[in-house]
């Protein structure tokens, strides 16, 4: 016998922890949960008595694709599944899977089915990277019972999935874990002797705890990862403590990574936060969004565009002066440019969040839109046509038009709406400058 001839048998795994290898796997794949009972989070769709769990316990799975952010249990659920239920679990990755690998698991399954009646679940993480072919092979399959589809992604599902394979499935949003969630998972890991790091005396300080789980964002992989490279680079004080302070935390992470896809929801979930906060006066708010999508490279002539709608939407008459600082901030970014241009968007984006706040010009031009659509396009009076083209004064146009600054406050009475027409489209309100622009509007009334 040689070295080259030597059997070297590989570990077993179970559900995705390899008893084998032992400590040797990252914290995080050693702490993922195999029971129902040891999940974390999702209450709404795992929780007692919830639809899931229920067709987990009773091993009635149809096709699920579970969608939401990174860390929040979309392959954790997909194993515990698979542990729980009596069909075959097979997992591949869309990333570097293709329609081959497809038809090898659909041999497989159809094999194991005819041979042994045993159902084959196959779960795809990050689906939403399958290409629209590539979900199409899947479809007859699905369709026909061969494989039961768990898939997992990141991205809103309606946008990435096809919709035929999006009918066959039920879909669950799994969400950011709480604080709450999060300090129980960390405490888990310090005090499970098996698998986590029961067997060390950890002290976590409450800011060394807290800025773990600040960092991690609601991702219970980030969570465990920075728990881990903090363990792992402390060394231990005289009574063979390891102790994360706010120091060692902040060393251990250095910076917090960047989670925002600019084609993704969280570019939309952000901006909508952004949009709100200047719309909710909240000018803190406002520049906290502004610094996320700046720190994350988005656009900021997008971001500028963003301002000049808002201040016309949501500000409107109330400050009028705000559609001209969002213009000329938008301008001067196109001719300053970034990094400097961060400056530009923080003086427009506090004064719009602080301005007073009217959307009654914009209810105003919705309102008229529909008036015109649905109940059309009354006639011009004859007294306000042009007068000046070719024959227009042989056919009246424009007599008897009342010229407003011939009269005291250069004001007169008159009509400028067609016959029949008398709605109120513009509703000034009490805010800001619109006040005043009310008052001379109620005025004018007065007069009439």
């Amino acid at each position: 016998m040689d070295l080259f001839s030597y059997d070297f048998q590989e570990p077993t795994q179970d559900n995705g922890r390899d008893s084998g290898a032992g400590n040797r796997q990252p914290l995080a794949a050693r702490m993922r949960p195999r029971t129902l009972d040891d999940f974390v989070g999702q209450e709404d769709i795992v929780g007692k008595g919830k639809l899931l769990r229920r067709a987990i316990e009773a091993d009635q799975i149809s096709s699920l694709i579970f969608y939401g952010p990174p860390g929040t249990g979309k392959t954790t659920l997909a194993k515990v599944i698979s542990g729980t239920t009596k069909a075959y679990f097979t997992e591949i990755n869309a990333v570097t899977a293709g329609v081959a690998d497809i038809r090898r698991v659909v041999d497989e399954a159809k094999q194991r089915y005819n041979m042994y009646r045993q159902r084959t679940t196959l779960f795809i993480d990050e689906i939403h990277r399958f290409n629209k072919s590539q979900q199409d092979a899947l479809l007859p399959f699905v369709e026909e019972g061969t494989i039961i589809l768990i898939g997992a992604t990141t991205e809103n599902p309606f946008f990435e999935v096809n919709s035929a394979l999006l009918s066959r499935s039920q879909i669950f949003s799994l969400h950011s874990l709480t604080p709450q969630h999060m300090k129980q998972i960390l405490y888990r890991a310090t005090l499970d002797k098996e698998n986590g790091y029961g067997e060390l005396d950890i002290q976590l300080t409450p800011d060394g705890e807290e800025h773990l789980i600040q960092y991690a964002e609601g991702d219970a992989r980030k969570l465990l990862n920075a728990l881990e490279l903090a363990v792992t680079t402390t060394i231990p004080n005289e009574q063979n403590q390891i102790v994360i302070t706010l120091e060692v935390a902040v060393e251990s992470i250095q910076r917090r990574a960047v989670r925002y896809d600019k084609n993704g929801d969280r570019h939309y979930d952000t901006v909508s936060a952004f949009i709100k906060s200047m719309r909710g006066s909240d000018p803190d708010a406002a520049l906290y969004w502004l610094a996320q999508m700046i720190d994350a490279g988005e656009d900021p002539l997008f971001i500028a565009r963003r301002i000049v709608i808002l201040a016309s939407e949501d500000i409107g008459n109330a400050d009028p002066q705000a559609l001209q600082v969002a213009v000329s901030a938008f301008q001067a970014l196109q001719l300053i440019g970034m990094p400097e241009g961060r400056i530009i968007l923080g003086q427009a984006v506090s004064y719009c969040a602080s301005a007073p706040k009217s959307n009654a010009a914009y209810n105003g031009i919705n309102e008229a839109l529909h008036w015109v659509r649905t109940k059309g396009h009354g006639p011009v009076p004859r007294h306000l046509k042009d007068a000046h083209y070719k024959g227009a004064a042989k056919l009246g146009h424009g007599e008897g038009y009342l010229y407003p600054h011939h009269y005291p406050g250069h004001y007169v009475k008159q009509q400028y709406l067609p016959d029949g027409v008398q709605e109120k489209f513009y509703k000034p309100t009490e805010n800001g400058y619109e006040k005043q622009i009310k008052d001379y509007l109620i005025s004018l009334e007065r007069e009439k």
